[in-house]
């Protein structure tokens, strides 16, 4: 089993030092009972930034240097995106941004997108992927605007079934030949708890594996 690095470590701690990331009972969107909760939200409150956006810098030097563009996915993935995009600009000052709105606006500048539109090679930038509906949004815009869709970076990677018996990630990557890459992802969720002091929830988290994963 590989070891967690440092980045994710700290990544995880921080979620769950600000309540971020949660271990017990909960009901999903889906409907599913899951051993554990991840609100990224809670990020924005008080936790220590700069650990959570070095986690999608490190994982994003993996897509290599040809991507051009950051876009980010209302609501959460804006955010995220622009936080990453200020500290990529730093070594890559030719890295653009856009984001999408929920709604087109029909005054002022107008439009669906905020920032450049979509161009060139282009990550996808959100805080999590589950089902990979709000991904597939994501890429059908961007492949509306001759652009292409390079890579999806998320904050975390539930590893769940998407349409068939295999991940959405893996859907992902094979329908739209891209890279799907997460800061952590469920199976790091485990490797941590085994490492550290939470062993009450291996076993409540390797069963929602074991049923859901993929």
């Amino acid at each position: 089993m590989s070891q967690l690095k440092d980045y994710q470590i700290n990544f995880i701690n921080e979620a769950m030092r600000v309540g971020a990331l949660e271990f017990g009972t909960f009901t999903l969107k889906s409907g599913r009972q899951s051993p554990y909760f991840f609100n990224a939200s809670k990020l924005l409150f008080d936790a220590d930034i700069n650990i959570i956006i070095e986690g999608f810098a490190h994982k994003f030097l993996e897509f290599g240097s040809d991507i051009n563009q950051l876009f980010g996915p209302a609501y959460k993935g804006t955010i995220f995106g622009s936080m990453l995009g200020m500290h990529l600009k730093k070594t890559n000052p030719s890295l653009s941004l856009c984001f999408n709105r929920k709604e087109v606006k029909d005054h002022g500048e107008g439009g669906m997108f905020i920032g450049q539109s979509p161009s060139g090679n282009v990550v996808v930038v959100d805080d999590v992927l589950s089902a990979g509906t709000a991904a597939k949004e994501s890429i059908d815009l961007i492949l509306e605007n001759d652009a292409i869709p390079s890579g999806i970076l998320v904050g975390l990677n539930r590893q769940e079934k998407g349409t068939s018996a295999q991940s959405a990630s893996f859907e992902l990557e094979q329908t739209y030949n891209l890279k799907v890459l997460s800061v952590i992802c469920l199976d790091d969720l485990i490797r941590f708890l085994k490492q550290g002091d939470q062993a009450e929830f291996i076993d409540s988290m390797e069963s929602y594996r074991d049923e859901w994963g993929a």
